[in-house]
């Protein structure tokens, strides 16, 4: 029997007639000597009582946001911090509906909000709410946001259907807990410096130049690595998006600021990857007031920024294993080709963004290329796609060593 011991689960519970089902998971939880804390939807409550999953978790199940005597310490914001992984079994279509747009109605979406903790979700409801195109657009956002999914499986539903939609059964999500908490930790030593997003260049204090990277792809590189116990310094670009509180996070603005960070922290890292979107040129004077309008044409003079992932491959002391990113609207096999040999990478991974796909899109897929080999990576989720990634980058280091 798998033992774990002092993994603190939060158990999360929504309306649902699987919410039964939980009531063996968290027997199963309990055995392997895990702390649970079970937190209930109002609906929920109207499936299994608290009393039961007070007697089987071995602590009182709570479901009050603004229960007095629990918010006196804080209660929600105490479970958010205590938890090593928050489940959510069964994870209703209302509830990832809530948790995709950011919602604190109740106590176990608050929870969901403040915790850093993982979070993992076993959807169940009705085939046709989990085909629906709605529920599917938010299952790939919070996938996105590296939230992960344990099932949904097929099979006879309680409403006499017959599809999709089912929740995993108990053994399955303990198996799935399990397997997260012993994840091989095989990266640990490895440093790994990455670049993310857009930068802006400024034209005057109002106005800059800038491109569609959402510096999603980037975020799940890095958050990739992490989980597999790699050192990751990220040097992201203006973007809306967070980071594990396990990678160091480097903020900036223009190509320039990027460069630079990006030159120090390559001499420090055993791989390097250039994933992020940077500004061809900038502008040559930068307007130090607002630009007034005048006149039916404005020229801007542009001149060149530095070559990032280029001045990186090029390094001539301290060099890392260096990954590039080419996203091109045509010819994309030759173009990649040509700037894996040009600026002297050890891997370029090429995408083909014509028709603005793949910007602030949350899948994508990638060709993978490098002296006297390729690969593909086919169409999946961000995250997805980043672990197939990191996997191939690894191999590829490893050969060089």
């Amino acid at each position: 029997m798998i033992n774990l011991e002092n993994k603190r689960i939060v158990v999360g519970i929504t309306g649902g007639i699987a919410a039964y089902k939980t009531i063996e998971l968290i027997r199963l939880l309990r055995k392997a000597n895990a702390q649970v804390r079970v937190v209930l939807t109002p609906a929920a409550a109207e499936f299994v009582t608290p009393l039961t999953l007070q007697a089987i978790s071995g602590n009182a199940a709570v479901q009050s946001l603004l229960d007095p005597q629990a918010e006196l310490a804080m209660g929600h914001i105490e479970l958010a911090k205590w938890a090593d992984v928050v489940l959510i079994a069964p994870a209703s279509a209302d509830f990832i509906a809530r948790l995709t747009v950011g919602m604190a109605n109740d106590l176990l979406s608050t929870i969901c909000l403040a915790t850093s903790a993982p979070i993992f979700l076993a959807p169940a409801m009705n085939q046709q709410m989990y085909r629906q195109a709605i529920t599917q657009q938010n299952l790939t956002a919070l996938l996105s946001r590296g939230i992960q999914l344990i099932g949904p499986n097929s099979g006879e539903q309680a409403c006499g259907d017959v599809g999709a939609g089912r929740m995993s059964e108990p053994s399955e999500i303990f198996t799935a807990l399990c397997h997260h908490f012993t994840v091989q930790q095989d990266l640990l030593g490895i440093h790994v410096a990455i670049t993310a997003g857009p930068t802006r260049e400024a034209i005057d204090p109002v106005r800059y130049l800038s491109n569609h990277s959402s510096g999603k792809m980037g975020f799940a590189i890095a958050e990739a690595f992490a989980k597999r116990g790699a050192q990751v310094t990220l040097i992201a670009g203006p973007v809306n998006l967070t980071a594990s509180p396990n990678i160091h996070r480097i903020d900036v603005t223009s190509a320039q600021e990027m460069w630079q960070t990006a030159l120090e922290s390559a001499v420090k890292n055993h791989i390097f990857i250039g994933c992020a979107a940077v500004a061809d040129y900038r502008i040559a004077d930068i307007a130090d007031q607002k630009i007034k309008k005048s006149g039916e044409e404005m020229t801007l003079k542009l001149i060149k920024n530095p070559d990032i992932i280029s001045d990186v491959g090029h390094l001539k002391t301290h060099r890392p294993f260096t990954v590039g990113f080419a996203a091109e609207t045509q010819n994309v096999d030759d173009y990649a080709k040509d700037k894996l040999e040009r600026k002297n990478l050890d891997m370029i991974c090429a995408n083909d963004v014509s028709g603005g796909q793949v910007f602030n899109a949350d899948e994508n897929a990638l060709q993978l290329f490098w002296k006297n080999g390729h690969k593909k990576l086919s169409l999946k989720s961000k995250v997805e796609l980043a672990a197939d990634l990191v996997n191939v980058i690894i191999e590829r280091y490893q050969k060089t060593l």
